[in-house]
């Protein structure tokens, strides 16, 4: 994710970067801008065509409120995912620090494996949700080892198991009582909570038929543009029509960016930086 400020408005215009949709969509326009000025010279030396805008005027009306609905659907799953990772870390902070007053200083090794488990349990969750299985990033030991890890295919939910494990380890050696033993229970319930609303988003994408339809919608609207333009706006009906199609374009890539979130995109949500921050504040609170 692109760490910027909103304020200075006017330097990000001059701004360019790997996901700027213009580097993406270079070689489409000039492609774009060859058949336009086909087109456009064709109309006006060998055709007689009066050609009108009103149509594509009505079309682009119907496509705009497309569009919006798109990116707003993105924004809105973009933001829900926003807030599931916020709901990680309040989580991962709160059964910490209640681990911390309840299990006592001497219980050293206990705390260092809750500290290590909480930590893993984000870790893991970002890679999941990334369809990769990074053990390096997790921190093993005897209680979690590599060769343990392997044969698993949801890691999240294998840790979560160990996390249980550990409290009702607390509740047995009578550190705790059944009323705090629910409330942490319900604490760590919130971690697969969380996951499978990650889960959520990641797995159910804008419907097919939808996004097919979208994206036929702007060929045929852009590749028909220079008729509706060329005697009106001459060789003026070119640029226009590239800006059009840039314009377009770049909306559909940036809703299709950030419908998934948790990549690695540039506009993707910092769930590295998340990650570490958790591990962080875990183990000031737990050492």
């Amino acid at each position: 994710m692109i760490k910027y400020n909103p304020k200075n408005w006017f330097s990000l215009i001059f701004e360019f970067h790997k996901s700027d949709t213009l580097r993406k969509l270079i070689y489409i326009l000039l492609i774009y801008g060859l058949y336009v000025t086909l087109i456009v010279f064709l109309e006006l030396q060998y055709t007689k065509f009066k050609s009108t805008i009103e149509i594509h005027s009505l079309l682009g009306f119907v496509l705009g409120l497309l569009l919006v609905f798109r990116t707003n659907t993105a924004y809105d799953r973009w933001w829900e995912a926003r807030k599931l990772l916020g709901a990680l870390v309040n989580t991962s902070r709160n059964l910490a620090i209640k681990i911390n007053i309840f299990l006592p200083k001497s219980e050293a090794e206990k705390r260092n494996l809750f500290s290590k488990q909480i930590s893993n349990y984000c870790y893991s969750l970002k890679n999941h949700l990334r369809d990769k299985k990074n053990i390096s990033e997790l921190e093993l030991s005897a209680d979690l080892t590599d060769k343990e890890l392997h044969p698993i295919n949801h890691i999240p939910n294998y840790i979560a198991q160990k996390i249980y494990s550990l409290t009702k380890n607390m509740y047995d050696k009578g550190y705790i009582t059944d009323n705090i033993y629910l409330t942490i229970d319900e604490q760590v319930k919130q971690f697969t909570d969380i996951i499978g609303g990650c889960e959520r988003i990641k797995k159910t994408p804008i419907p097919y038929s939808y996004n097919i339809f979208l994206k036929k919608f702007i060929f045929i609207y852009t590749m028909t543009l220079p008729l509706g333009l060329a005697t009106r706006f001459d060789y003026w009906s070119i640029p226009i029509s590239v800006f059009i199609l840039y314009i377009l374009c770049s909306l559909e890539i940036l809703a299709a960016e950030i419908e998934d979130p948790f990549g690695e995109d540039t506009n993707d949500l910092p769930v590295d930086e998340i990650c570490l921050t958790i591990k962080k504040n875990i183990k000031e609170i737990l050492y």
